[in-house]
């Protein structure tokens, strides 16, 4: 079975990063750039392709963090839930497709599917042909901002279709959720359509604040905890 390198060298060594069909929750509190952590697992590879559902940012910012994190281009393509609000005018391109608002989830669920479609079509014509079926990855950014706007069981519905589609195209998600923003309830619905959490830490020192994470359910275990650094755009992991 396929499988996606993370970036994270302790993953990548010693799990052989991530199998296909994974869906992978990263719970973090505020100001801890989680999402450039998301944006750093779901960097494609050679071979690869990556969706972004973004609810936080716009699709010019988001692609540009891709490429900060070395995206090949023309690999990323992203679904817009911010700019069309205030452009109203924007029109869809083949790696950039807008919808009105995070409340707008059956858009966001077709464009997906389109998009990835498209994608599939690109993976099995290109010369040389890369890996089959053509591997994708799926960033989400973020279910907190989904859940402002709907309530937990329409968000719940969205993602189960979502999660389910990322196991039938055998490919990886990466899910962003603010874990100081909901209750427990809320946060234990969402875990049920994961197979893995990503836990965020932080420690607030005399002259900086430490960032730290640990993968839950990775081969049914759990890994010591990682830190990590953001910098002027840049996100650092610790060997």
């Amino acid at each position: 079975m396929y499988r996606y390198e993370t970036g994270i060298p302790m993953i990548d060594r010693e799990f052989g990063g991530l199998r296909a069909a994974a869906n992978v929750l990263i719970l973090a509190p505020p100001l801890t750039y989680a999402e450039h952590l998301a944006y750093r697992i779901a960097c494609p590879r050679t071979g690869e392709w990556t969706v972004a559902i973004s609810t936080d940012e716009r699709a010019a910012d988001v692609a540009g963090a891709f490429r900060k994190q070395g995206a090949g281009r023309g690999h990323v393509g992203i679904i817009d839930a911010v700019t069309k609000s205030s452009v109203p005018t924007l029109r869809d391109t083949a790696r950039a497709k807008f919808v009105t608002s995070p409340l707008d989830l059956t858009s966001m669920g077709i464009k997906f599917s389109r998009m990835v479609e498209d994608m599939w079509k690109e993976g099995v014509m290109a010369d040389p042909p890369g890996p089959m079926p053509p591997p994708v990855r799926l960033c989400v950014n973020s279910i907190s901002t989904l859940l402002m706007y709907a309530r937990l069981e329409v968000t719940f519905r969205f993602l189960h279709v979502i999660t389910n589609r990322v196991k039938k195209l055998e490919g990886v998600g990466i899910y962003v959720l603010n874990s100081e923003s909901f209750d427990e309830k809320t946060i234990s619905t969402i875990k049920q359509l994961m197979n893995m959490v990503i836990e965020v830490r932080t420690d607030d020192g005399r002259q900086s604040v430490e960032r730290d994470f640990r993968v839950i359910g990775i081969h049914g275990r759990t890994t010591p905890w990682i830190r990590y650094f953001y910098d002027d755009g840049t996100l650092t992991v610790e060997e």
